[in-house]
């Protein structure tokens, strides 16, 4: 009688356990994937430039990872590239010191970068710009603001 017992005993605890993991496993995640994007203009400078160079900046942010993942290209600056990085924190009108420098300037640029919950923060309340800098525009040639 007491091994039937036992037995009983080992066998609900184990649906029990199972039961818990089922629960924690199918809890939904919170993690997810925000995509982010620009237009780069010279228009969208501050002040604005004539520039006719146009660009665009595409980027995918993990809230759990904090991995920022960017694609930058553009075409038809006044002359080569001088420096290309994020700038922030500000919103579109003002201008913000670097937040992510980017590791070259020729198009397509592309990396990733673990940021602090500070950055992403900024980055995805729209506070951040991709901006283009060329030697005829040293303040920028090109510039987005980084929005979902």
């Amino acid at each position: 009688m007491r091994k039937a017992r036992d037995r009983i005993g080992v066998t609900l605890l184990g649906i029990a356990m199972l039961g818990g993991l089922w629960t924690a496993t199918a809890a939904p995640s919170r993690a997810e994937v925000v995509k982010l994007q620009a237009d780069l203009k010279g228009s969208n400078e501050v002040p604005p430039n004539s520039s006719t160079g146009s660009g665009k900046a595409e980027a995918a942010f993990d809230t759990e990872t904090k991995v920022l993942t960017y694609t930058v290209s553009y075409a038809d600056l006044t002359g080569p590239a001088m420096g290309a990085h994020f700038h922030g924190p500000s919103e579109a009108g003002k201008n913000a010191g670097i937040a992510l420098p980017f590791k070259t300037v020729q198009s397509p640029i592309q990396g990733s970068a673990t940021l602090t919950e500070a950055q992403a923060a900024d980055l995805l309340a729209g506070k951040w710009y991709a901006n283009i800098h060329t030697a005829a525009n040293p303040g920028g040639e090109l510039r987005g603001q980084m929005m979902k």
